[in-house]
């Protein structure tokens, strides 16, 4: 029975031929040399990836600003176009000036950089509003009384927020 069991097992290491371990080592090894390879090429590829983005993140922090930039030279082509002109009527010189402003608002609403200017009797939100007094007056506590100074806002953060005199409670 043991010459029966041992014609039946499979063969054992020591059983095989020569030649068939050495053909599955030589496969082994090109299994081997072709993973390193993709594993080397994928590890290449990452480097590639993560240096492209590092370069582009330098550029959008170089010009963040370009599009505003852009914006901003047509307010001071004109203002030099008033300086140029020293022989303008003051009524010249004002129609310029609020011609310039509204180029100036209109690349600000362009590049989402907003007012804040609550009006009278609008609560006071210390997230947009900075107090400079308390007063009395004629209108709910708590609520802004005259604005000081507009403040703004480029998309939901306070650029500078607006300076205004709240009413006193009562």
């Amino acid at each position: 029975m043991t010459t029966e069991n041992q014609n039946t097992d499979p063969q054992s290491p020591e059983d095989t031929p020569p030649m068939d371990l050495q053909a599955k080592l030589a496969d082994t090894e090109h299994r081997l040399a072709e993973m390193s390879d993709a594993y080397l090429r994928a590890k290449a590829e990452v480097e590639n990836i993560r240096r492209r983005a590092e370069e582009d993140v330098a550029k959008a922090r170089k010009f963040a600003v370009e599009g505003f930039a852009d914006a901003m030279l047509p307010v001071m082509d004109s203002m030099e176009a008033a300086i140029g002109r020293p022989d303008a009527t003051v009524e010249q010189v004002l129609e310029g000036v609020h011609a310039t402003r509204r180029q100036l608002a209109a690349a600000l609403e362009r590049n989402k950089v907003l007012e804040i200017n609550p009006t009278a009797g609008t609560k006071f939100d210390p997230h947009q509003h900075q107090a400079i007094s308390v007063v009395p007056a004629d209108q709910e506590a708590n609520t802004v009384v005259t604005v000081l100074q507009k403040g703004y806002s480029i998309y939901d953060r306070v650029l500078r927020p607006a300076l205004v005199t709240v009413a006193a409670p009562k």
